[in-house]
């Protein structure tokens, strides 16, 4: 396999950021060196910084390919093709693709999407088709009657890597105030309020015969498999409790300081919404990430579903955070996110981690991605 190597970069190792030059060797770094290379293979990086290729836990985006617009479905393989192209220019080399299993509506068809998109991340991978490496994080919405049904199909996979469980039912995480649950389904399917109200009665009812017995047999499930388990959501200390009590590693963007502060107390990554960190304040109303990352209570950041805010907000961290450093700020959406999921072989750049880097220009404030190489192999 060819020797890469770039040099005249700023290097963003665990620590520090040093000038010099890294080494790549049959698809692993070999070496990180200070002062720059005078060899004639050596790739000059004018000045830039070389980061470690960027970790993603949770990403939406491939639904947005799937159902561009509203009632059409792409053909599976190139949605994943053109989602993949857009997760690596935005410097991801490693991205959890996340799939709902189950609807937050019961009379919904979402789910029936599922296997579709699933087998094309399946086929794309073993085909060698993708530019970034794709793994499956299952979300499986816990007050769906047939959620257990759909989670035992993929539990095996080979790809599925994480596992949420979430409850979207009126009253529960991110819709502890029925005011916010109602302005936001009734908006999103146009509901009159009569309609609205029965809707809310249904899922009551849903969640209450429904949601303990699937979180329960889902996380023992997880646990047998030795799969991560992430909580979603979560706003009050007893949702903490209840996922800690379970063994959840990740803290998926909990929606007030609350529980972000008993998550991290509980060992658990508190996971933040990189659109949120980049816009400043959250969509839905809940608490900003960049509240919650000066309180210190941000260790991984997600794109959800912009994948080019994913570095973007880790530069932000940085620079609206005087006592966060750039190594630290980077790790956010590296080496963290990496280590929490079992990823042990990337994440750093240090001897013989996996050689994903990205090239990074800085321009106006605004970090760039000028070149992404993963397993030394330049993919963008």
């Amino acid at each position: 396999m060819k020797n890469l190597i770039l040099t005249n970069a700023k290097i963003v190792t665990e620590d520090e950021v040093i000038k010099g030059t890294l080494h790549i060797q049959g698809g692993q770094i070999r070496a990180v060196d200070t002062g720059n290379s005078t060899l004639a293979a050596a790739q000059d990086l004018q000045g830039d910084y070389l980061l470690p290729g960027l970790i993603e836990l949770h990403t939406d985006n491939l639904e947005k390919h799937y159902s561009p617009r509203p009632g059409v479905i792409w053909p599976s393989l190139p949605a994943v093709i053109s989602h993949d192209a857009q997760i690596s220019a935005a410097g991801i080399t490693t991205v959890f693709d996340a799939l709902t299993l189950g609807d937050d509506n019961q009379k919904a068809r979402r789910s029936e999407n599922i296997s579709a998109m699933t087998g094309a991340v399946i086929d794309a991978q073993n085909k060698n088709l993708l530019r970034a490496e794709h793994l499956l994080h299952m979300r499986c919405e816990v007050s769906c009657e047939e959620v257990i049904h759909l989670w035992e199909a993929f539990a095996d996979e080979h790809l599925v890597r994480l596992v949420s469980v979430m409850d979207h039912a009126p009253g529960q995480r991110q819709f502890v105030s029925l005011d916010k649950y109602r302005l936001y389904y009734q908006k999103k399917y146009n509901l009159n309020d009569a309609q609205m109200q029965i809707f809310i009665e249904e899922q009551t009812e849903a969640a209450k015969k429904h949601s303990d017995r699937n979180r329960k047999h889902i996380v023992e499930s997880c646990k047998a498999r030795n799969l991560p388990i992430a909580s979603h959501d979560d706003a009050t200390e007893e949702h903490v409790e209840e996922s800690a009590g379970y063994g959840m590693v990740v803290a998926e963007f909990p929606t007030t300081e609350v529980a972000a502060k008993a998550s991290k107390a509980h060992g658990m990554g508190v996971m933040a919404g990189a659109p949120n960190m980049v816009r400043g304040q959250s969509h839905s109303g809940n608490i900003s990430a960049r509240e919650l990352a000066s309180l210190g209570l941000v260790d991984i950041l997600s794109s959800d579903y912009v994948p080019v805010s994913l570095l973007h907000s880790a530069f932000l961290l940085h620079e609206l955070n005087p006592n966060i450093s750039l190594p630290g700020a980077i790790a956010t959406v590296s080496s963290t996110p990496a280590e929490i999921v079992g990823l042990h072989d990337r994440g750093k750049l240090t001897e013989g981690r996996r050689g994903d880097v990205i090239h990074v220009h800085p321009s106006n404030d605004l970090p760039v991605v000028r070149g992404v190489w993963r397993e030394g192999i330049k993919v963008q």
